[in-house]
């Protein structure tokens, strides 16, 4: 069985065994599958810009026609050099298509398969775990010491130290999700641009942002229809000076992204596969609030919504004396639509 833990899965990232070229990369955390499957394809061919050097398969599509994985994986390519297959798994099952690649492999093309949090009874996963020419390889949310290791390493690339009491401070703030937390870091980063050090006020000041919390809060609470809570979060985001105009915004970008995951889940996906889709764009400690939403919400109520807060926000444009009680009234609404079951 060759299921890699701990520093073996970065050994392995690192320079692969041509011996298990099919290698799958599963997981919660999202931006961590993303980023060592990228890794893998990258170091797999000279050019991942070249489609007769890397091929992307949908997993949906390659259910229909697992034959059409082997095809790939042992397919020469047209110019001559190294070959990769980018499998990226949806909601039906590919095991048959991967059972055959197994049968038949291809020592010089590297098989990547991309997917989401697997239970170890998944048959994906188990397949890929006992097969001897396969590896797979989980991707959890970092626990502390790897976030202290991610940044040094990206305080380092950026030509800068951190301060320990600054490093603490950052390191609670960061986490389930590797590439939302190489983006908070690349941010405090930028702003420290300059200094000899990141200091524990450039936490405060960049990642730690008392206006975005709140608004974040907001945009929660009025999703999960808590509208004793939405009357406490709008009292924060006033206070903090957030505009009505700026409010309107994050309701629309999260109605969006909510939309987006919940035609997933009606499409055969988990609440968790779903919210995991747009951990990139929210940040990872919000992943309950989302899940929660997924379960309240259809996509055909969030239309509604979306177009609710469109016009809401043309609304504010027209009226602009009047923006603040037009932004509270739609959120409000937003509130009580989320507790209705229609």
């Amino acid at each position: 069985m060759v299921a890699l833990k701990g520093s073996d899965i970065d050994k392995f990232v690192a320079r692969p065994d041509r011996a298990r070229p099919i290698v799958l990369v599963f997981g919660p955390d999202a931006g961590l599958v993303r980023e060592r499957a990228e890794t893998l394809v990258r170091t797999a061919v000279d050019d991942p810009k070249d489609p007769f050097q890397l091929a992307r398969l949908d997993g949906d599509d390659l259910a229909g026609e697992p034959t059409r994985l082997v095809e790939e994986a042992n397919t020469i390519p047209l110019f001559g050099g190294r070959r990769a297959v980018w499998v990226k798994a949806g909601s039906r099952n590919i095991a048959s298509a991967v059972e055959l690649l197994i049968a038949s492999p291809s020592p010089d093309c590297r098989v990547v398969i991309e997917a989401g949090d697997l239970k170890r009874s998944a048959p994906l996963r188990a397949l890929c775990e006992r097969a001897k020419n396969a590896v797979a390889l989980p991707c959890y949310a970092d626990a502390e010491r790897d976030l202290v290791r991610l940044i040094d390493d990206e305080m380092r690339a950026a030509g800068l130290t951190i301060a320990p009491e600054a490093r603490a401070a950052l390191v609670p703030l960061l986490g389930g999700d590797r590439l939302a937390s190489r983006h908070e870091i690349g941010k405090l980063a930028l702003f420290a641009r300059g200094k000899p050090r990141v200091e524990l006020e450039d936490v405060m000041a960049v990642v730690a942002d008392a206006s975005t919390l709140a608004l974040d809060g907001l945009i929660d609470a009025a999703f999960a229809g808590r509208t004793g809570e939405l009357e406490v979060q709008l009292g924060k985001v006033h206070t903090a000076g957030t505009s009505p105009g700026t409010i309107i915004s994050a309701a629309l970008r999260q109605v969006a992204q909510l939309h987006r995951a919940r035609l997933a889940v009606e499409a055969g996906a988990s609440i968790s596969e779903a919210a995991g889709g747009i951990q990139p764009f929210v940040h990872f400690s919000r992943k309950p609030a989302v899940e929660g939403a997924l379960k309240i919400w259809t996509a055909a109520r969030l239309e509604r919504a979306m177009a609710q807060l469109a016009d809401a926000t043309l609304e504010t444009r027209k009226q602009s004396s009047m923006a603040e009680a037009i932004t509270q009234r739609a959120l409000l609404a937003l509130a009580v639509n989320a507790r209705r079951k229609e």
